[in-house]
């Protein structure tokens, strides 16, 4: 009996090895290789080559204006949020890889997905590696309960009562396989010819003709492989669920997101109701947009207008600013609040939620350089309300405006009070992309004198360094009165 052959695969970069190593040869990290036996090649490949040639089935080199193009048509998943975010809508033929960490609704949102493409006529089969028929079964008749938490905001884009009704009831009528074993969910693929397919998840199919347990490198990468044949021939819309790590990467080999043709994140913390879906690679769309769910009894719900609920909501209290923030190619107000007190402890604490750590002590650094408020012997804790992520550097003004108000206990000029904008290492404040975008958001709903770097715009009160925009924002005299040791005007020092 033959020995069967092993080889090292790096879990990062899918790179292998005949030996293991400390350090992977392909992308450098270190251990990364976990060793797997290869699966024999099939006998026969190397002549499918030239039985294609002899047919005369070889591709051939063409300039690009004789290649002929094929009409794009998108299938509509019922949610325009979900729709804007994949570029217009599934592609058929593509393969989607949707990444989320537990429980953060990655289950709900494909289940709604294929309920609106059952009511809208198209065929559809939902594979479930994870949990039981039964189990989906219970999830679905949740989606299908109370019509009155399906209305979103209302509004422009709601659906009527008597469709809502429809796509209830098509959420019980969705086909659903329990099955792990990844001959068998491609056995019923070409049965049953679906137009869309939800594998939930990547990380629990595995491949009877590879050793090693599902969710291993090689499991993953043959299982991706074999699934986007399938939805190339068959034109089969597959969406992959997949796992995430503890750090909030994807989990599996880099490689998987190299195959798939969209890779989406879905973004939240469980315990807050507002989930976010980003886009990080489309190949049939822009990787510049996002999207905002509620989550609520019935479900998800695509949260039309969240502008209008941060604002609603903002405090005028000291600590607290709205920042217009860009959400791919949509504007988005958001409150972010500080609080800044005195520290017990000889190195003291910075938590942050919603921002980059290493953004704050930036932003910290240039506040107590060119602002001259410092926050050394103080625990700072800043807070995006809402669990929204952000990302781009136009936050920078708001987390300094939220810190000094927060350690001055002195609230904004007539706030609650709008900012953005990019801070220099020299206290400069820096133009960011979209500011007209920003202030008309900001003033549909109300919020006047919006501080900005200059060259923003008419409706702006520019400021070109971080001193001046801290005069706007508490008052020529508060901008000049400079903070106690302690980095809070009047606080009692804490007994060490």
């Amino acid at each position: 009996m033959a020995r069967a052959a092993t080889v090292h695969v790096c879990s990062d970069c899918g790179a292998s090895s005949t030996q293991w190593r400390g350090q992977c040869p392909g992308c450098g990290a270190w251990n990364t290789l976990v060793e797997e036996r290869t699966a024999p090649a099939p006998r026969g490949r190397g002549r499918a080559v030239g039985s294609r040639a002899a047919a005369g089935e070889r591709s051939q080199v063409r300039p690009l204006d004789e290649v002929g193009t094929t009409p794009l048509v998108r299938m509509s998943t019922g949610t325009s949020e979900l729709d804007r975010v994949l570029g217009g809508g599934l592609v058929p033929g593509s393969l989607v890889l949707l990444g989320g960490a537990p429980g953060i609704g990655k289950s709900t949102l494909t289940n709604m997905v294929l309920a609106h493409l059952e009511h809208a006529g198209a065929s559809t089969l939902y594979v479930s590696g994870e949990e039981s028929a039964e189990q989906v079964r219970l999830r679905a008749e949740r989606l299908a309960g109370d019509p009155r938490d399906r209305g979103g905001d209302g509004g422009e884009g709601g659906e009527s009562t008597g469709t809502a009704a429809g796509v209830r009831a098509s959420a019980l009528r969705v086909p659903v396989l329990a099955e792990t074993e990844l001959e068998r969910v491609l056995e019923v693929i070409h049965e049953r010819r679906p137009q869309a397919c939800v594998i939930d998840s990547v990380q629990t199919l595995c491949s009877g003709e590879l050793g090693g347990a599902p969710g291993t490198v090689g499991q993953v990468r043959e299982v991706a492989a074999r699934l986007l044949g399938v939805a190339k021939e068959r034109g089969t819309a597959v969406i992959l669920v997949g796992h995430v790590t503890k750090e909030g990467s994807l989990a599996g080999p880099r490689v998987l997101e190299h195959m798939v043709d969209c890779v989406l994140q879905f973004e939240g913390e469980r315990e807050r109701p507002y989930r976010e879906l980003r886009a990080l690679k489309n190949r049939f769309g822009s990787t510049s947009e996002a999207a905002l769910f509620e989550m609520r009894e019935a479900g998800l719900v695509e949260v039309l207008d969240a502008s209008a609920r941060f604002v609603a909501d903002a405090t005028s209290a000291p600590g607290g600013v709205v920042l217009a923030t860009m959400e791919g190619s949509r504007p988005l107000l958001v409150e972010v609040q500080a609080l800044v007190a005195p520290s017990e402890l000889e190195q003291p604490r910075r938590v942050v939620s919603g921002l980059h750590r290493n953004r704050l002590a930036l932003v910290l650094a240039i506040l107590a350089r060119h602002g001259r408020v410092r926050t050394g012997a103080c625990d700072v804790f800043v807070n995006v309300v809402g669990g929204i992520r952000l990302e781009e550097p136009g936050a920078d003004l708001a987390v300094a405006l939220a810190v000094a108000g927060a350690a001055r206990g002195q609230p904004l000029v007539g706030a609650p009070r709008a900012c953005f904008g990019e801070l220099g290492l020299t206290g400069e404040l820096r133009w960011v992309g979209h500011p007209e975008r920003r202030l008309q958001e900001a003033d549909r709903h109300g919020l006047k004198d919006v501080i900005a770097p200059p060259s923003s715009g008419p409706g702006a009160c520019e400021a070109p360094t971080l001193r001046e925009a801290l005069a706007l924002a508490f008052g020529a005299r508060g901008s000049e009165e400079e903070p106690s040791p302690e980095g809070l005007e009047g606080a009692p020092r804490l007994a060490a």
